[in-house]
């Protein structure tokens, strides 16, 4: 059987690394005869640091879908086309938004240099912070603060985009229209119904929905509509999950 696991706040905690414990139990699924996908909002590049080096070759979906890596490398990304890239860059102006841009492998940074997501934001320094106009193509832009962000958002919802909304942190997160975790991993080949998802976000919907199985780390609403089961938001609960389908045999 393929599980597919999203990383923050699922099978990650407080953006610190696969913890021991919990990459005990996916080698666990590994070692039964499964296969360990991830699909995470982080670009391959910050998902990379929180894995083990040998998961660097495990089937990956980054950035909600627009990035889809195997074996090590990436290998195709979606990004915004132009006229949808300049409209974000002048609301980004016109709203002086503090934002992650995040380009195939570079990306650009302005924001608070202690907000969570720039402390998780290329640790092991495998990019370049470039400025927003040095970069070519862009794949996915995080708003983490704006003036008037309810006029911002409701500008950008008039794009062609993809907007999930991370209450708890307070961020849009936008990517090209098309994108999503599903498409993603059909990119790698996989089929409805025959995948177990675990996740914890709106931007995991899309794969539960087309999931044969799916369990929901904590309470979100809108993702325990479509969810199988739910399971709390604490490591062990999730180790405790996951080490039982490991001793359950799929045909």
């Amino acid at each position: 059987m393929k599980f597919v696991f999203d990383l923050d706040g699922t099978i990650i905690f407080s953006g610190k690394p696969l913890s021991v414990s919990m990459t005990q139990a996916l080698d666990q699924l590994i070692a039964g005869g499964n296969e360990v996908v991830f699909a995470s909002a982080r670009p391959i590049r910050d998902l990379l640091p929180v894995l083990p080096t040998y998961m660097h070759q495990y089937p990956m979906v980054g950035g909600n879908g627009a990035f889809v890596a195997n074996g090590g490398r990436i290998l195709s990304t979606i990004h915004f086309d132009e006229q949808t890239k300049e409209s974000i860059i002048e609301l980004i102006g016109k709203y002086k938004a503090g934002y992650l841009i995040d380009s195939e492998w570079d990306y650009a940074y302005a924001g608070d240099e202690h907000h969570p997501i720039r402390r998780n934001l290329d640790p092991e320094h495998r990019a370049e912070n470039r400025r927003l106009e040095q970069l070519n193509e862009l794949v996915k832009a995080v708003i983490l603060h704006s003036e008037e962000p309810e006029q911002m958002l409701d500008e950008l919802q008039q794009l062609p985009v993809v907007i999930h909304m991370h209450g708890s942190e307070n961020i849009i997160d936008i990517s090209p229209i098309g994108v999503s975790k599903w498409a993603g991993l059909q990119a790698l080949g996989l089929q409805s119904q025959q995948f177990i998802a675990f996740g914890n976000d709106a931007n995991d919907i899309s794969m539960f929905e087309q999931a044969n199985h799916s369990v929901c780390v904590g309470d979100h609403t809108d993702l325990l509509k479509v969810a199988s089961e739910q399971v709390l938001a604490d490591e062990g609960q999730v180790i405790k999950r996951i080490e039982q389908f490991a001793n359950t045999w799929f045909y």
